[in-house]
């Protein structure tokens, strides 16, 4: 009979070997469906009920709604299961083949985050033989790490609801309250190209940008002293000028240009609002200098999220852990499941430093302690 961490280890093992990226790219874009199917024989075995959800035509891409109990209350332990692309060259063991070296746990993933679901069951499975009086719902998504699609359908769908929800990112096992949003805007130039010899024969775009560009400096500014909130690192929203192209000659007169920005936004503020601000002031500008000025988004934003610091959730998250409740840049799926009407928390094992990057690993050592934290949590809103 396998130990606990030796089951979590053997499960996580199989899921970093099940590729599952999710791309902007269409030549790294992958679906999660054999992830799903996994996880859903898995829970399946454990008594819990399964739908599957698909997220895109073909169901290569899907949701899983795991549940055991029923009633208005419960607990959600949710988790991604695509992963971002990566350079294999860059690591030092296969990133598809689960390596355990130094006390951690290597591979893609691993704590980005499909490490989350192995300790999840490995939680759920210490109340096999007991009749839950509320439900518990383990729930895997699609495509967090690029659309956030799946996220976005169960929030469409109205479902799953419970009373609380536990999004299991690595948080070294530190609840999160708080984090920013993001949003990602192109702003494109049309303006009049001519010789370079005589600037009355055009009207450049990169000249354009170049207000825009200093204009968008301003702004931040701006934000700073209307939108800064001391809980985060950095308090205030960033805007990050991101990449540019324009022009084709430095003898013509620059003709069309474009500027590719992200904006991460603190609760205190309105990704649409501040949407609508940005594009006033760009339209200004080019009425100014006689310009088209068009600006769209990139992608579909992600709103910035908080959890109330007196929630029944986040204060029980601070007694078991120790650890008060904090503030985060990056960007989850906790605004989709508090749509839904559940308190919403981001904690997990793992260390958010070692996501995204070469020999991304699960440290043994958060192991036992992630799947005794879930244990109480489990105790709390499903018994």
């Amino acid at each position: 009979m396998p130990t606990t961490e030796q089951r979590v280890i053997e499960q996580l093992g199989q899921l970093v070997s099940t590729p599952s990226v999710s791309s902007t790219d269409p030549g790294w874009d992958q679906g999660n469906r054999v992830v799903i199917d996994l996880l859903a024989s898995w829970l399946a075995d454990m008594g819990f009920r399964t739908e599957i959800q698909a997220v895109n035509e073909d169901g290569s891409k899907a949701n899983l709604i795991a549940t055991r109990g029923s009633g208005p209350g419960g607990l959600v332990l949710s988790g991604h299961t695509d992963t971002v692309p990566y350079d294999e060259g860059r690591w030092q063991s296969n990133p598809l083949g689960l390596c355990e070296r130094d006390n951690r746990l290597y591979g893609l993933g691993s704590t980005d985050m499909k490490g989350f679901f192995p300790v999840a069951m490995a939680a759920a499975a210490r109340f096999r033989e007991v009749a839950l009086q509320q439900p518990l719902i383990i729930l895997a998504t699609a495509d967090e790490e690029s659309s956030m699609n799946g996220a976005r359908a169960l929030a469409e769908a109205g479902y799953p609801k419970a009373r609380a929800a536990i999004i299991g990112e690595p948080t070294s096992l530190v609840p999160v309250r708080m984090h920013k949003g993001i949003m990602m805007e192109a702003v494109h130039i049309n303006g009049q190209a001519g010789h370079s010899s005589n600037p009355s024969l055009g009207n450049s775009a990169l000249e354009g940008m170049h207000a825009v560009m200093g204009d968008l400096m301003a702004f931040r500014q701006v934000m700073a002293e209307r939108y800064s909130n001391p809980l985060f690192e950095v308090a205030y929203p960033t805007l990050n000028l991101g990449c540019i192209h324009g022009g084709d000659s430095p003898n013509r007169i620059c003709g069309q240009s474009e500027l590719h920005f992200d904006l991460r936004m603190t609760p205190a503020g309105d990704n649409g609002e501040v949407r609508e601000d940005i594009r006033d002031r760009l339209l200004q500008i080019g009425r100014d200098r006689g310009l088209d000025i068009e600006m769209r988004s990139l992608i579909q934003d992600v709103s910035p999220f908080e959890q109330g610091a007196d929630s029944e959730l986040v204060q029980l998250a601070e007694k078991l852990t120790g650890h008060p409740a904090i503030a985060v840049a990056f960007a989850t799926e906790a605004p989709f499941l508090q749509q839904l009407g559940m308190e919403t928390i981001v904690m997990g094992p793992g260390s958010i430093d070692q996501a995204h990057q070469p020999d991304e690993f699960m440290p043994l050592n958060q192991i036992q302690p992630a799947i005794d934290l879930l244990e109480q949590f489990i105790g709390r809103y499903c018994l």
